[in-house]
């Protein structure tokens, strides 16, 4: 950093020493008359814009704060923190303790067909609201997230066809189910940041976690039949790879302070799709 000592004094003080100590300089580099008088030594602080300028390049030099994921886009950082609210049953970066019978391990469920039932009757509400607000798109980045291959609306329809024919009654909506629809609709149409946080662990948690207790549940109480809700048109690493630029992209025009209020919704998603899945078990 430069100092920031006054250079006027240090220079009047150099220049009367080099007339008054030098041998070498002559008579001819004094001036004829010669006076002995110096102009009067004057203290100058920096302005405040000096002073301002000093401190903008320190701060400057400061390392920016990384965020976990950051690296890598947006959405890494958005799978990192919800790394971090699963159970380290459930992920070698969980954190959390197993205090609900849904985040015990699914080896260990007693998942009942009418609790199935209700389950896949909340989770198409879900679906459905969340496929109809992309469609509708209230803010114009919805958009990008139409048709990605990932859509569980249709499939689920499918799922449920297919109890009624094999003679089961197919629920209404209960409660986890409504509330959580009623949530996302007035997310959507004030908080893009938040909806998209939703989006993302909706459709990806299902992709992974979701596929593996489907696979259980299907063992213990339906024969290991394979439902369509599993199932994906074409390579699903791929679709999931699609959505995940698209979401990069979108997160790209956010402010850091955007982002980290999409972070901290993560939370709020996880209590939602815990109360719809926690009805396996009733």
């Amino acid at each position: 950093m430069a100092s920031l000592t006054p250079i006027s004094q240090s220079q009047t003080l150099f220049n009367k020493t080099q007339f008054l100590a030098n041998p070498n300089l002559g008579s001819d580099f004094l001036p004829k008359k010669f006076s002995a008088s110096f102009p009067k030594m004057t203290t100058r602080f920096p302005t405040k814009a000096a002073a301002a300028g000093v401190v903008s390049a320190t701060t400057a030099e400061m390392p920016k704060k990384r965020y976990p994921g950051e690296a890598k886009g947006f959405v890494e950082e958005m799978r990192f923190v919800a790394m971090k609210l699963h159970t380290r049953d459930q992920a070698k970066e969980g954190e959390k303790e197993v205090k609900e019978p849904q985040e015990r391990p699914v080896a260990k469920w007693d998942p009942t067909l009418d609790g199935y039932l209700r389950f896949l009757v909340d989770s198409k509400l879900v679906y459905d609201t969340l496929e109809g607000i992309v469609d509708e798109a209230p803010f114009p980045s919805y958009a990008e997230f139409r048709d990605t291959g990932l859509e569980r609306s249709e499939k689920l329809a499918k799922d449920l066809e297919w109890f009624k024919e094999q003679g089961h009654a197919i629920p209404e909506p209960s409660a986890p189910g409504v509330t959580y629809a009623e949530y996302l609709k007035e997310l959507s149409e004030k908080d893009p940041q938040a909806f998209l946080c939703h989006f993302y662990n909706i459709y990806f948690a299902h992709s992974a976690g979701g596929r593996m207790i489907g696979k259980k549940v299907a063992e213990m109480i339906l024969d290991k039949k394979d439902l369509e809700f599993y199932k994906w048109d074409g390579e699903l690493s791929q679709l999931l790879q699609n959505v995940r630029e698209k979401l990069n992209k979108v997160a790209e025009s956010w402010t850091r302070e955007e982002k980290n209020h999409c972070l901290e919704e993560t939370e709020k998603s996880f209590k939602h799709s815990g109360e719809i899945l926690r009805l396996i078990l009733s």
